[in-house]
């Protein structure tokens, strides 16, 4: 159970990396580290989901990571 567990937790952080740095891209890089404070934008299209499916897979890493802290004690 504690290796499935880990293969999840490590396939989730793959694609939550990937996900946080697509959202940077469109931003710049100057705006990742703390920079450029503009004018709020709205999301929309694309961009919604990129940040939706980053939300729901930080909670999924939150969960997994927990499980398996429960799971190995």
């Amino acid at each position: 159970m504690v290796l499935y567990l880990n293969i999840v937790q490590i396939l989730v952080s793959i694609a939550l990396i990937a996900l946080v740095i697509l959202q940077a891209r469109r931003a710049g890089l100057g705006r990742m580290f703390g920079g450029d404070f503009g004018v709020y934008k709205t999301r929309r299209g694309v961009e919604k989901t990129i940040f939706n499916a980053t939300v729901i897979l930080a909670v999924v890493f939150f969960l997994t990571s927990l499980l398996s802290v429960i799971v190995q004690s």
